[in-house]
């Protein structure tokens, strides 16, 4: 049998593996993560986007508040996303808005 022959398909098969397969398991390896490390008061997106707020955990279901006073029951693996929590910026942070003022003059079309 002719290696040279092999050789091609060998390598079609890694090239797959390194751009498909390999990233696809790190998303779900990611995705995973995410859903094992929710905790109450989490905000999230459901697979159905829905927004929520995580209420309670009790082993693979959630409880969400998908609006004031209304509870959802969710599976864990509903979760898609959790929405990062905004800290809001120092004051002294801030730069403040200097107004634009144009110069010379302004050309208008009133005729």
């Amino acid at each position: 049998m002719n290696i040279s022959f092999l050789l091609p398909i060998i390598l079609l098969v890694v090239v797959l593996w390194l751009f498909m397969i390999r990233p696809q398991r790190q998303r779900a390896q990611a995705q995973a993560q995410m859903q094992d490390y929710l905790h109450a008061g989490d905000e999230v997106i459901t697979a159905g986007g829905l927004h929520a707020t995580v209420v309670s955990i009790e082993g693979d279901v959630l409880e969400v508040e998908i609006a004031p006073g209304t509870i959802a029951r969710l599976d864990r693996r509903a979760v898609q996303a959790v929405v990062p929590r905004e800290e809001p910026e120092p004051e002294a942070e801030r730069e403040p808005e200097q107004e634009k003022v144009a110069e010379g003059p302004v050309a208008s079309d009133d005729g």
